[in-house]
C-alpha cells in the first residue's frame, strides 16, 4: 500500500531551474579560460557535478581531460589548468605544489581556481603565503542547492555538521543565508518564518540582511511557498541516532545513498556487476515504497510482481494489430518496471540477510527501551555486550550516545565503565572521539548532585555562547543537558497504543519508528504550524535550552494564496534523515499540506558518529 497524495495537495514548485542556473554559471566560468583546458575536480564535488553537468557538457566547453584532486603529482600536459574545489586549506596547498613545480621547471601555464560554494579569505591567504596568489585567478561557483528529488534540496555540505556543532565554526552560515536568499528570489517571498536553534537564528538574521540590501526584488510578487521553518540538528539528536525502518532510510543505512543515488552491489543485481541507481520520484516502484515501513515492502513488491506478470500475460490472446500497439506503447514501460522491481526485491533480500545476521530485532528492542526509559540496566548490559563482541565501533558509539541523551547524561560509574570497555575493545585511538562527543553534548557524564537547575540555566546561557566557552568542560556538559524525558512527556512522543500498532495503516508519525516514537523534530514542526507561533510551547523551548533562539516572523501577507499557505519549506541545519522526511510527508498527507525539504546534507546515525570520530574508517 503506497501513500497517494491527496487530490487537493498543493503543486510543488519546479526546482529544475536551480540546476539550469548552476550549469549556466559553471559554463560561464569555464568559458573565461578560452581554448582547451584540463579540469581538476575534488572528490566531494564529483557526484553533485554529475547531476548538474555531465562529461559531455564539459567536453562541449573545451574541457579536455578530467583529473581528481588527490595527493599524487598531476601528469597534465595542457597549457591551461582549471581547479574546481571546496574552499579547504589542503586544496590550496595541493594547487600551490603544482604551480610551484611548474615554476621550478620554468614552465608557464594559466591557472584558474573555482571555489564552490564560496571562497574563504583563509584560502586566499594560503595562496599568498605559498607565493602563487598572483599566478592564479580565483572565482566562485555559488552552487549550493542541488535538487535531489521533487521535494528535496540538498546543499551537499556534510562537513557543516562537524564544523558548526563541534568546532563552533560559523563560516557555512553565510552559505545557508545565500541559498535561502536565492530561493526567496526565485520562489519567494516567504510570508511566515519560524525557527529554533542558535544556528537557525544566525542564518535567518543574515538572510534577512541580504533581503534588506536588495529590497524590492521580491516586492509585490505572489509567494509560492507560504511557510519556512529552520531547525538546528542539535535540537533533536535522538531521531538521528535511531535505526531507520522505513525503506528509504534502511537503504541509506545499509548501502549509503550518496547524492541521490545508490550503488547496488552484485548481491542485489544478481549479476557480477555493481549498478548505480538513481533513487527519486521518477522510479515508479521506489516512489511507492520509499516511505513504507519495511515490514510492508515485501508484500507490496510481490503484489506488484503479480500485476506485472498479468500485464505480460495479456499478450497471449492478441491479434497482430493489438500486439503492435502493445510492443510500441507498453512493452518498454513494463520492461523498465520489471528491471526496477527485481532491483528493489534484491535490495530487500540483501537488507534482510544483513539485519538477520546483526540480530536487528534485539537492537530495535533495546532502542525502544531507551526511548521509553524502561529497563535501563538491561539496555546498558546490551551495549556492554555489543562493545565486548566488537560488533562495530560506530554502532557501539551510537548506542552509548542514545543512552546518554535519553538519560540526560550517564552516571559517572557507567560513563567510566563503558568508556574503558570501549577503548579496550576498539583501541585507545578513539580517546579523542569521546572528548568530541562530550563537547557536542552527545555523550556526557552527569555531574555529582546534578539538580542545580537555577545555576544550570544561568551557566547554560553563558556556555552555549562559543565566545564564553572558556568555562570548564564540566560546566559545558551541564549546559547541554538534553532533558529528553521531560520533553517526551510534554510533547507525547511515545504513543500510548492499546494492542498492536498497525504499520499497514499508520495513525501518526510514530510509524517511522515502528510506532514506538514520534520524531521530536517533526513533532515540534507540527505543533508550531498548528499554532502558527511558539505560544504555549515555552516550557518545551526552555527544556530544549533554546529560550533565546526560538523565533517567528509573520508578514501581513494578503497576496499569499491558500494554495501557497499549504506549502512548507523545512530547513535542517546539520543534516536530516530519511525517517524525518517520511514522517513529514505523512503529516503533510494527513493535514493537506506538502513539505519541501532543504538540508545541509542527508544524514543518518553512522554519518553523525563518523563526523565526530577522530579515527578515520
Amino acid at each position: 500500500m503506497a501513500f497517494p497524495h491527496r487530490p487537493d495537495a498543493p503543486e510543488l514548485p519546479d526546482f529544475s531551474m536551480l540546476k539550469r542556473l548552476a550549469r549556466d554559471q559553471l559554463i560561464y566560468l569555464l568559458e573565461q579560460l578560452p581554448g582547451k583546458k584540463d579540469l581538476f575536480i575534488e572528490a566531494d564535488l564529483m557526484s553533485p557535478l554529475d547531476r548538474i553537468a555531465n562529461v559531455s557538457i564539459l567536453k562541449q566547453h573545451e574541457v579536455d581531460k578530467l583529473y581528481k584532486v588527490e595527493n599524487k603529482p598531476a601528469l597534465s600536459s595542457n597549457e591551461q589548468l582549471c581547479f574546481l574545489v571546496r574552499p579547504r586549506i589542503k586544496n590550496m596547498r595541493y594547487i600551490a605544489s603544482l604551480v610551484n613545480a611548474d615554476k621550478l621547471a620554468g614552465r608557464t601555464r594559466k591557472y584558474k581556481v573555482i571555489f564552490s560554494p564560496q571562497k574563504f579569505y583563509a584560502c586566499e591567504m594560503v595562496l599568498e603565503e605559498e607565493g602563487i596568489y598572483g599566478d592564479v585567478s580565483c572565482d566562485e561557483w555559488a552552487f549550493s542547492l542541488l535538487p535531489l528529488d521533487v521535494d528535496l534540496l540538498s546543499m551537499e555540505l556534510p562537513e557543516f555538521f562537524r564544523d558548526y556543532f563541534l568546532e563552533g565554526d560559523q563560516r557555512w552560515i553565510n552559505t545557508v543565508a545565500q541559498a535561502l536568499h536565492l530561493l526567496s528570489t526565485l520562489y519567494g517571498p516567504f510570508p511566515n518564518c519560524y525557527g529554533i536553534g542558535r544556528c537557525a537564528k544566525m542564518a535567518y538574521e543574515l538572510w534577512r540582511n541580504l533581503e534588506e540590501e536588495e529590497d524590492g526584488e521580491t516586492k509585490g510578487r505572489r509567494p509560492e511557498i507560504g511557510h519556512i521553518f529552520l531547525l538546528d540538528r542539535d535540537v533533536d539528536f535522538v531521531t538521528a541516532l535511531c535505526s531507520q525502518v522505513v525503506y528509504e532510510g534502511l537503504v541509506d543505512d545499509t548501502f549509503r545513498i550518496k547524492c541521490g543515488s545508490v550503488d547496488f552491489g552484485p548481491e542485489v543485481t544478481s549479476s557480477d556487476k555493481s549498478l548505480k541507481v538513481l533513487l527519486n520520484a521518477e522510479d515508479k516502484v521506489f516512489n511507492e515504497i520509499r516511505n513504507e515501513h519495511f515490514s510492508n515492502v515485501f508484500g507490496f513488491l510481490s503484489q506488484k510482481a503479480r500485476n506485472l506478470q498479468a500485464q505480460y500475460d495479456r499478450r497471449r490472446g492478441m491479434d497482430i494489430k493489438q500486439m503492435k500497439n502493445f510492443v510500441s506503447q507498453e512493452l518498454k514501460g513494463l520492461k523498465q518496471e520489471h528491471r526496477l522491481l527485481s532491483l528493489h526485491i534484491g535490495a530487500c533480500e540483501s537488507i534482510m540477510k544483513k539485519k538477520t545476521k546483526q540480530d536487528f530485532q534485539e537492537l530495535i528492542k533495546t532502542e525502544h527501551a531507551l526511548l521509553e526509559g524502561f529497563n535501563i540496566r538491561e539496555s546498558t548490559s546490551y551495549i556492554e555486550e555489543h562493545i565486548d563482541r566488537q560488533v562495530s565501533p560506530i554502532e557501539s558509539l551510537r548506542l552509548m550516545c542514545l543512552l546518554s541523551i535519553t538519560e540526560n547524561g550517564l552516571i559517572p560509574k557507567d560513563y567510566r565503565s563503558l568508556k574503558t570497555q570501549y577503548l579496550q575493545s576498539y583501541g585507545p585511538e578513539h580517546l579523542l572521539t569521546f572528548s568530541n562527543l562530550r563537547r557536542a553534548g552527545l555523550l556526557t557524564e552527569q555531574a555529582p548532585g546534578d539538580t542545580l537547575t537555577a545555576v544550570e540555566s544561568k551557566v547554560s546561557k553563558l556556555v552555549t555562547d562559543k565566545a564564553a566557552g572558556k568555562i570548564t568542560d564540566a560546566f559545558s556538559s551541564l549546559a547541554k543537558r538534553s532533558n529528553f524525558r521531560a520533553i517526551s512527556k510534554k510533547l507525547n512522543l511515545i504513543p500510548r497504543v492499546d494492542g498492536e500498532y498497525d504499520l499497514k495503516v499508520p495513525r501518526d508519525m510514530a510509524y517511522v519508528f515502528s510506532g514506538a516514537y514520534v520524531p521530536l523534530s517533526c513533532r515540534i514542526i507540527e505543533q508550531v504550524l498548528e499554532r502558527r507561533s511558539w505560544q504555549g510551547l515555552d516550557e518545551v523551548v526552555r527544556l530544549l535550552n533554546c529560550s533565546d533562539f526560538a523565533f517567528t516572523d509573520m508578514t501581513k501577507e494578503d497576496k499569499a494564496s491558500s494554495e501557497s499557505l499549504r506549502l512548507i519549506l523545512v530547513v535542517f541545519l546539520g543534516g536530516c534523515t530519511f525517517s524525518e522526511i517520511s514522517a513529514l510527508r505523512f503529516l503533510g498527507r494527513e493535514k493537506g499540506h506538502r513539505f519541501i525539504f532543504l538540508t545541509t546534507a542527508v544524514t543518518n546515525s553512522a554519518r553523525l558518529m563518523e563526523a565526530m570520530s577522530e579515527v578515520k574508517a
